[in-house]
C-alpha cells in the first residue's frame, strides 16, 4: 500500500491557489450537500499525472487562519509546514500584484528550509494571460528560484508545462517485485490509525491497548503533534497502532505545527488498513468528525466508530445508545457500513472488544469473492430490480467481477454505463453487503461499457 506523493500549493492569499488546485485536479470542488463532510468542501484531491501516476494535491488556502491574523506569520507558518510535510511544493505568486515583501519572506523560508533539496520547490507566476504578462513577470527571477513558470490558472495557459515539471521532480516510484509484495502483505501486520478531534482520548486509548504509558497524555488539546507508531502483539497477531494529531476547525489551525494537521491525517489514513474514528459520546458528532468520516470513506479504508467517554454519559439521562445511534446515522451517512462500539478509554469499558472487531473488519476489507458467485449475485439482483431504462432503451448488465481488495472493488460491464445511476449503484452495494457481508469496509463499484463484437480494446 504505497503512499502517494503529496504536492502542496502554497502562497499568500488571493494569488490563485484554489484556482490552480481546481485546474490541476481537472474539476471544480462543487458543493453537493449542506451537511459538513458530505459536501465537497475539503481542500485535497487525488489525480493522475500525464504518465498515470497517482498524486495527492493539497490546497493550503483551505488551512489559512482568520483574515485578521498577521499576514507575515501566516506566510511563514504555511511555508515551513509545507516544506516539512509535502513531497513537492508549488509556490504561487501573483504577476498582477507584483513582487511583495510577503513573497520574498516565503521564498526565503522555502529556500533555506529546503537546503540541498531545493528542487522540491517550483515557482509559479500566476495570472500571466498573455506573452506580454510573461515579460512583466521577470521581476520574480530576483527570488532566486529556478525554473520559474508563467501560467494562467484561470485559462489553463502553461498548466501542461507545469505538470511536466512536477512529474520530473516527483520522488521515484517504489520498485515492483517481491519486496513490494512483501511490503503490501506486511507479514500479517494490521495497520490501525486512531483518528479524531484533539483531546478526544486517542493517546489514552492506545495506552490502554498497549497496557503502558507510551503516549504523552495531557488535558490540553493538541498534545500529540505528529503520527506516532506503536507495535502491539495480541494473541499472536501483530498490530501497528498510529496515534495521529487531532484535526481542528480551520479557524483554529493557527500555528506551524498544526497548519498541516489535516495533511498528516490524510497521509496516516493512506497507509493504514483500519481507522478507529473516535467520537465524543458526551458532546456528540461535530463538523470535524463528519469531515474525518468523509476522508476515511474517500480514501477507501476500513473503519470502526468508537464512541468514547461513555462513562460520562450516565450523567445525561437524555443521552443513551438509541439517541446517539440516531445522531450518528444523521451526521455520518458516509459511514453507515461502519460498526460502532461504546467505550471509555479512561476506565477501559468496552476496550477489550476493539481488537477482535479490528480482526473481523480487516478480514472483510481483504475479502475476495469468486467471479462465479459474483455473477450469480448480479443475476439475482437484476431479477429482483432491473435498472431503469435510458431514453426508452433497456440498460443491460452483462458481467461483474471483483478486481481488487483493500477495499473490495467491483466492475460491472453494461451496454450503457450512463444508464446505471447513483441510486442503482447504491442498490447493488446494499445487495452486496446483504449477500457477502463486507462489514466495516467501503465498497468501490465501477460500471464500464461492454465492447461490441469486433470492437478493439481501448488502450
Amino acid at each position: 500500500m504505497p503512499v502517494k506523493p503529496v504536492i502542496a500549493i502554497v502562497g499568500r492569499p488571493n494569488v490563485g491557489k484554489s484556482t490552480l488546485f481546481n485546474r490541476l485536479l481537472g474539476q471544480r470542488q462543487a458543493l453537493v450537500d449542506d451537511r459538513p463532510g458530505v459536501t465537497r468542501d475539503r481542500h485535497y484531491g487525488e489525480t493522475r499525472t500525464e504518465s498515470g501516476r497517482e498524486v495527492v494535491l493539497i490546497d493550503t488556502g483551505g488551512f489559512e487562519p482568520e483574515p485578521d491574523d498577521d499576514l507575515f506569520q501566516t506566510v511563514r507558518s504555511q511555508a515551513e509546514a509545507a516544506i516539512d510535510e509535502a513531497d513537492l511544493i508549488v509556490f504561487v505568486v501573483d504577476q498582477q500584484a507584483g513582487l511583495t515583501p510577503a513573497d520574498r519572506l516565503a521564498a526565503d523560508i522555502l529556500r533555506r528550509r529546503a537546503g540541498d533539496k531545493a528542487d522540491r520547490v517550483v515557482l509559479v507566476v500566476n495570472k500571466c494571460d498573455s506573452p506580454r504578462h510573461d515579460a512583466e513577470a521577470m521581476e520574480f527571477w530576483s527570488l532566486g528560484m529556478h525554473p520559474m513558470l508563467s501560467i494562467s490558472a484561470e485559462h489553463g495557459r502553461g498548466v501542461w508545462e507545469l505538470w511536466q515539471e512536477l512529474e520530473q521532480r516527483l520522488p521515484p516510484e517504489p520498485a515492483d517485485g517481491p519486496e513490494a509484495e512483501a511490503d503490501e502483505a506486511d507479514e500479517g501486520e494490521i495497520r490501525v490509525a486512531v483518528i479524531g478531534r484533539p483531546n478526544i482520548g486517542k493517546s489514552t486509548l492506545i495506552n490502554r491497548l498497549l497496557g503502558e504509558e507510551r503516549q504523552v497524555v495531557h488535558d490540553a488539546p493538541g498534545t500529540t503533534m505528529d503520527s506516532v507508531d506503536s507495535l502491539l502483539v495480541h494473541e499472536g497477531r501483530r498490530y501497528r497502532l498510529v496515534d495521529t494529531a487531532g484535526v481542528r476547525r480551520k479557524a483554529r489551525i493557527d500555528d506551524r505545527l498544526e497548519t498541516f494537521a489535516s495533511l498528516r491525517a490524510i497521509r496516516t489514513i493512506e497507509r493504514c488498513h483500519v481507522c478507529l474514528l473516535m467520537i465524543d459520546g458526551e458532546r456528540g458528532v461535530a463538523n470535524q468528525d463528519a469531515r474525518l468520516a468523509a476522508l476515511v470513506a474517500d480514501r477507501g479504508r476500513a473503519c470502526i466508530v468508537l464512541v468514547n467517554r461513555w462513562d460520562l454519559v450516565r450523567a445525561h439521562p437524555e443521552r443513551n445508545v438509541r439517541v446517539v445511534d440516531d445522531e450518528l446515522d444523521a451526521r455520518l451517512p458516509h459511514l453507515s457500513w461502519a460498526p460502532r462500539l461504546y467505550i471509555s478509554a479512561l476506565t477501559g469499558k468496552g476496550c477489550h472488544r476493539i481488537l477482535p472487531l479490528v480482526d473481523r473488519v480487516y478480514a472483510e476489507f481483504d475479502k475476495r469473492i469468486p467471479t462465479a458467485q459474483v455473477n450469480r449475485f448480479l443475476e439475482d439482483a437484476v431479477a429482483a430490480y432491473s435498472p431503469p431504462q435510458l431514453h426508452h432503451h433497456p440498460v443491460r448488465l452483462n458481467y461483474m467481477t471483483q478486481t481488487r481488495v483493500r477495499p473490495p472493488s467491483f466492475v460491472v460491464w453494461a451496454n450503457t454505463p450512463d444508464g446505471v445511476k447513483a441510486p442503482y449503484k447504491r442498490y447493488l452495494e446494499n445487495r452486496l453487503r446483504d449477500a457477502f457481508g463486507f462489514e466495516g469496509t467501503p465498497i468501490r463499484l465501477q460500471v464500464r461499457r461492454k465492447r461490441r463484437l469486433g470492437e478493439e480494446k481501448p488502450r
